[in-house]
């Protein structure tokens, strides 16, 4: 359980969602005149752990508490039939799906996500109630009026389904320095924090001080800890230009991802196999196309059809790029001139490929190869990284 758990999206993620699961296959079985053996106990339970895992990665629940229904439904039924297709790959190649009955499992794939939907909108009209009358509100206060502190009380404010309700702020500073339109007024001082919590009863303490501020932490930690409210120090992660930011621990260090490829577990899956797919297709479609470009290029110009270059590709390693060659050199040493507009080097033909864009069909072997991807970065030669890396940040 986390702060931003609210109880019942939090039993909702882990209780409802496998009680379902299990209870419609169970009702299932049984109106099929079939007993519940321990094959569909595995298969019940191969659901649960499969449905979970993949419900986690596509973070549904973000949809569902934000009130997007069509979208929270779109992914609902997303996951169940990834779901479905992995228990079917393993039931092929385990050859258990023969001991199934073919009629409950074609139920039970049907009318799970239905169920799973008709349940989640229950739970949800459960919670709008909540709202609406103010049950199960936690108060808050934020130590540090600053643009951290700003930033999580807007961010509370714009979800009410986490239960949350801003008081205010303390902190030491001069109202001047204060961001403008803060979400909340000011209710004095860091000194005077513990005994408004303790006579207001506040559920939940931000401490939004930058991570300069490191001895007035402790020491406002050594006094909120005396009080019954859960504290938690939110630490400035902006000051750094994050990319693919998330989260993560290595067996209970916590670490946050700074810079970090997009392409992991099973993203990295689904984007080899679609590049593969679509690579293959689109490849076999310009064929024709590709054998009448690189005859011309054989014969307006000597030289090889196929130009290579050294790039960098997918984690800085060295990739051979190919294209059709649109110049009259092919330079690829540590030294690269920057082609250019009306550069002499450019064929007659070439120049007609490079706006077109056709000298970069041969690609597509790249893609099939695993050193590109049909959506990605553009690589550039090695030179031009080594040059521009040092020119521009990043």
């Amino acid at each position: 359980m986390t702060v931003t758990d609210i109880p019942l999206i939090a039993i909702l993620r882990r209780l409802l969602n496998p009680s379902i699961i299990f209870a419609l296959l169970w009702v299932i079985v049984l109106l099929h005149g079939e007993s519940f053996s321990g094959l569909y106990m595995v298969l019940a339970v191969s659901a649960i752990l499969v449905l979970s895992r993949i419900y986690d990665e596509m973070d549904i629940y973000q949809s569902w508490r934000r009130g997007a229904l069509i979208g929270h439904a779109r992914n609902l039924f997303i996951g169940w039939v990834a779901m479905v297709a992995v228990l079917a790959f393993a039931g092929y190649v385990t050859g258990l799906y023969v001991e199934y009955s073919e009629q409950v499992l074609l139920v039970w794939v049907i009318a799970g996500p239905f169920a799973l939907l008709l349940v989640h909108l229950l739970v949800r009209m459960g919670i709008l109630r909540r709202i609406f009358v103010g049950q199960g509100m936690r108060s808050v206060v934020i130590v540090g009026a600053n643009d951290l502190g700003s930033k999580l009380a807007r961010k509370i404010i714009g979800d009410p389904y986490l239960f949350m309700e801003i008081k205010g702020y303390f902190d030491d500073r001069i109202v001047e320095r204060h961001p403008e339109n803060l979400p909340a007024p000011v209710l004095g001082k860091a000194s005077d924090l513990v005994a408004y919590v303790r006579e207001n009863n506040t559920n939940i303490i931000f401490i939004c001080l930058p991570m300069a501020a490191q001895p007035r932490i402790l020491k406002l930690l050594d006094a909120v800890r005396d009080t019954t409210a859960s504290i938690y120090f939110v630490p400035d992660i902006y000051i750094f230009d994050l990319i693919q930011s998330r989260f993560d621990s290595i067996h209970g260090t916590p670490i946050v991802s700074v810079c970090e490829t997009p392409f992991l577990n099973v993203t990295s899956i689904v984007k080899r196999g679609s590049d593969m797919v679509l690579g293959s297709i689109i490849l076999l479609m310009l064929l024709p196309l590709m054998a009448v470009i690189a005859t011309a290029v054989k014969l307006t110009s000597p030289g090889p059809v196929i130009f290579k270059q050294r790039r960098y590709g997918l984690n800085g390693e060295e990739i051979i790029v190919y294209k059709f060659r649109s110049m009259t050199v092919c330079e690829d040493g540590p030294d690269v001139a920057q082609a250019r507009k009306s550069d002499s080097r450019i064929t007659r033909l070439g120049g007609f490929l490079r706006k077109t864009s056709l000298d970069e069909l041969p690609q597509f072997i790249n893609v099939l190869q695993g050193r590109m991807s049909i959506v990605g970065p553009r690589p550039h030669a090695v030179a031009h990284n080594e040059l521009y890396r040092k020119l521009i940040k990043g």
